[in-house]
């Protein structure tokens, strides 16, 4: 509940958290808890994406189906997901400083089980899960980099934040490469070690804005008052196409490119981290494009482009130059929207729930990235084609311009249009 004193409150209290003015100094500290939060996201998520790679040899090694290839590289995705609900909250009640630290030391565990114990598919499975913990790390970042920027430059500070989604391209470069060259242990030891000593750097370092606003009430009141927000169903569906979209192909991409176009694994790994890459530069690029523009537009630009070349993609033409072409376009596009997304996100959140939000936005944006894997593995063992699934994204992205031009961009005029 608001109090109507705030704004009074506020201006006797020129610490007090975001909402500041535009033209307000920035507080000392912000730019190192944005390089920090960019790391912890980066390193989190390269945990989080070293089943993907593998998925190919780990399907011949436990002689899986398409479907339960799928399902192996995706449970880590909606686990990262739901996950990011109650961390985000937690976030929020004691703070970015502890959840880092924390999130980041307990991702160790599953990776290190991943890489030297699980050896059945059931194995996997529960390792898998667990390093979904990995995902949720995005729900930490974005408060703390929230509390620290002014509302006119969160957009661009938010997107740089955003670049830490590189961890899955380092992944996708190097876990093949490690595991056939150095020994198939290797890439989850590095990891595991990252991991440890980013935990004992954040621990040290990281520190909470001052001020920064405390949620009132339980978890549970917190979570539901938090998704009856009418800007939290709409940035979820955003998301869950926007973000979903890229974790989708992150995560599927190599298996399609093998099973589609015959290429190896290491050429297949390669192509998708120049797609994650692409993706991971133009996050920062929509994000700014908020700051200067309306983010209702940027975003039904992005998702037009990419049911375009979605549509493009479904015709299997040559992947040279033609497929390539659809996928960076796809990449560019998706990445872009994705940071434009959480300009809004910045914007339309109340200071105290930004943790909240993230977390149910966060997690509708992996659950977009859960079921395009499990789809395009269901209709490729039956009909031994992809195409289908490639059309479907066509249409809700589609769908999702349709939905920017109405509810949402309703939504974000109404509240720059209301009394502050």
């Amino acid at each position: 509940m608001g109090r109507p004193d705030e704004a009074r409150d506020g201006a006797r209290r020129p610490a007090a958290p975001p909402p500041r003015a535009t033209g307000a100094p920035q507080p000392t500290g912000s730019t190192r808890n944005l390089v920090l939060a960019a790391l912890g996201f980066f390193v989190n998520f390269w945990a989080w994406a070293l089943i993907s790679p593998l998925g190919a040899a780990y399907r011949e090694r436990l002689d899986l189906t398409g479907f339960q290839q799928a399902v192996l590289v995706a449970v880590p995705v909606i686990v990262g997901s739901l996950g990011r609900i109650p961390v985000g909250a937690l976030t929020d009640r004691v703070g970015a400083r502890v959840m880092f630290p924390a999130v980041s030391i307990l991702t160790v565990l599953p990776v290190l089980y991943v890489g030297l114990v699980a050896e059945s598919f059931a194995a996997m499975l529960v390792g898998g899960f667990f390093l979904g913990l990995g995902g949720t790390a995005f729900a930490i970042g974005v408060p703390l980099v929230n509390a620290w920027y002014p509302p006119a430059r969160r957009g661009t500070a938010l997107g740089i934040f955003g670049l830490g989604m590189g961890g899955t391209a380092v992944s996708s470069f190097t876990t093949v490469r490690l595991s056939t060259t150095v020994g198939p242990e290797a890439p989850f030891l590095i990891v595991a070690g990252v991991l440890t000593v980013y935990a004992i750097a954040s621990g040290m370092l990281v520190r909470d804005a001052p001020g920064r606003a405390m949620p009132q009430g339980s978890f549970l009141a917190r979570t539901w008052a938090t998704a009856k927000l009418p800007a939290t169903g709409q940035l979820s569906v955003l998301y869950a196409v926007g973000f979903g979209g890229f974790v989708a192909f992150s995560v599927y991409l190599p298996t399609y490119l093998i099973n589609a176009f015959g290429l190896t694994q290491e050429d297949a790994a390669l192509r998708t981290a120049g797609f994650v890459v692409l993706a991971v530069l133009m996050r920062p690029v929509g994000g700014a494009l908020t700051d200067k523009y309306d983010a209702t537009a940027v975003l039904v630009v992005c998702f037009l482009g990419a049911a375009v070349l979605a549509a493009v993609a479904a015709l299997e033409l040559p992947l040279v130059p033609v497929g390539t072409i659809a996928f960076l376009g796809l990449a560019a596009l998706l990445g872009a929207s994705s940071g434009a997304t959480f300009g809004l996100v910045a914007s339309l959140a109340p200071p105290e729930k930004v943790g909240a939000v993230t977390g149910l936005v966060g997690a509708a944006g992996g659950l977009g990235g859960f079921v395009p894997p499990l789809v395009m593995g269901a209709v490729f063992d039956v009909v031994g084609d992809y195409s289908l699934g490639l059309a479907l994204l066509a249409v809700v992205c589609l769908l999702t311009v349709l939905f920017t031009r109405g509810p949402v961009r309703r939504s974000a005029h109404a509240k720059r249009a209301a009394p502050v």
